[in-house]
């Protein structure tokens, strides 16, 4: 059987909030001690171990800490995903960038986790320099690519949504879908492994959590339909996909305050859990369903190789 992999981006509250203008964001809301455990108990029910790419500044919080600990001692590997969280990351300097991973690569192993090796850029942001850094840090593989076209749409739903004040330049331009959608190696170091967000292969529209939960917002039989399509054009291609997940695929409206425009937050959050627990039987029944870097090693011997030039090329 093929293999195929479920991540967990564990981005916070106000980090969205913060993504989106919300100076609500300043409090630090968080919902994780709510978000954790469901999603622990629905990878249990499946038998899953994933990778859960954490937020440092989260990390260095009580909750945050709780849930490392919560999430490691279930067997899941926990890997970086920035200090800040701001999608704007390819516009930091070097060294800032360095700051970024060193600080979160601490809080992981205080908060009683191993160093982590994969990274994860917010809003898929990613540069040569964080590449090359990456590597000079002896991380395996970067999970931050998301070939697909919808970046501009996505970017102008959240630049008519947001508030003055929310950042504009996110999620990359149409040139996006000529990237790769299998793993291949970046010319950095001895050979970075990045594997992409799947998307739908032809197609290239995203198949990730919250696009599900969009699409079951307006009809569950048409997700379920979509991402059943999505599996059988993952199989017909030889795509072994990488599923992405967030809290919110978890959480109700009223559980997420301010995040009404979200996609998918009309759905209720049991209903929500219901249909992941679907989504995460319907990958099994297809696939051998491991974490990030599980499928990172199983993926390495072959690989094709492309140069960080890629990234200009595709918006990133």
């Amino acid at each position: 059987m093929n293999t195929a992999s479920v991540s967990l981006d564990l981005d916070n509250l106000w980090a969205y909030l913060k993504t989106h203008g919300d100076p609500e964001w300043e409090r630090r809301p968080s919902f994780l001690p709510t978000a954790v455990p469901r999603l622990l108990d629905a990878f249990g029910t499946h038998g899953l171990t994933t990778t859960v790419f954490v937020v440092g500044a989260d990390v260095e919080r009580e909750d945050g800490a709780q849930a490392v600990a919560a999430i490691t001692g279930a067997g899941h590997e926990v890997a970086n995903h920035s200090y800040g969280h701001e999608p704007w990351l390819h516009r930091y300097s070097r060294d800032r960038l360095e700051a970024e991973l060193a600080r979160t690569e601490d809080a992981i192993v205080a908060a009683g986790a191993p160093r982590p090796t994969g990274f994860r850029g917010p809003g898929y942001s990613v540069t040569h320099d964080l590449l090359e850094l990456l590597a000079e840090r002896g991380y395996r593989y970067d999970a931050s690519t998301l070939p697909t076209w919808i970046g501009p749409l996505a970017r102008a739903y959240h630049n008519r949504t947001a508030p003055t004040g929310g950042e504009r330049d996110l999620f990359g331009g149409f040139s996006r879908v000529r990237a790769p959608n299998a793993a291949y190696r970046w010319r950095v170091g001895t050979g970075l492994v990045e594997l992409p967000v799947t998307t739908m292969p032809l197609l290239r529209v995203p198949i990730h959590g919250s696009y599900l939960l969009q699409l079951h917002q307006v009809s569950p039989r048409l997700a379920r339909g979509y991402f059943t399509t999505a599996l059988r054009l993952c199989r017909a291609r030889g795509v072994q996909p990488s599923l992405l997940l967030h809290p919110t695929d978890v959480l109700g409206a009223a559980e997420a305050p301010g995040m009404e425009f979200f996609p998918g937050m009309a759905v209720p959050g049991a209903r929500k859990v219901e249909f992941l627990g679907w989504v995460l039987g319907a990958l099994r029944g297809h696939f051998d369903v491991v974490g990030t870097g599980a499928h990172v090693d199983r993926l390495e011997a072959g690989l094709r190789e492309h140069d960080t030039g890629l990234l200009a090329r595709c918006g990133g």
